[in-house]
């Protein structure tokens, strides 16, 4: 049984902000930062993979095309199959501020076809575990100085 297509991440940039942010980033692209909404869960850290690598690529083709582009804000969502825990897919959708509507969509095509994220989650990709790295045995008890 599918978890319902929820699992909803936002980051806005620029112009456009989010008033119930949840956290706030720097941003190579933006004075103000990266506002973000979204919850701690492995879910919600993918579509902001996802959300965030679209959030900045519309930053840096905007710039590379010449397209006027004052705020961004991107929300991603996506569900699990809940018997093979395969993601049922991503959806982003992207508001903007500043292109006139002939250069937004020359952006959103350009971003469509550069992001990175969205781009290696279309192709797959396996997922190894790294034996022995990053494992600490737990700290043995000092015993107190005599």
């Amino acid at each position: 049984m599918p978890i319902p297509e929820e699992n909803a991440v936002t980051v806005a940039a620029g112009s456009l902000h989010l008033e119930d942010a949840t956290i706030r980033l720097p941003h190579r692209w933006t004075e103000g930062g990266v506002e973000v909404r979204t919850t701690f869960t492995g879910a919600h850290l993918l579509h902001l993979a996802v959300a965030g690598c679209v959030l900045n690529d519309l930053f840096r083709e905007a710039e590379a095309l010449g397209v006027p582009l004052d705020g961004a804000e991107v929300t991603a969502t996506g569900g699990f199959d809940t018997a093979t825990w395969a993601s049922t897919g991503v959806d982003y959708a992207v508001r903007l501020s500043g292109p006139s509507p002939t250069d937004a969509a020359r952006l959103l095509a350009a971003v469509d076809a550069v992001a990175e994220i969205p781009r290696a989650l279309r192709q797959g990709a396996p997922v190894r575990r790294a034996d022995g790295l990053g494992v600490t045995p737990p700290a043995t008890p000092r015993a107190p100085r005599a």
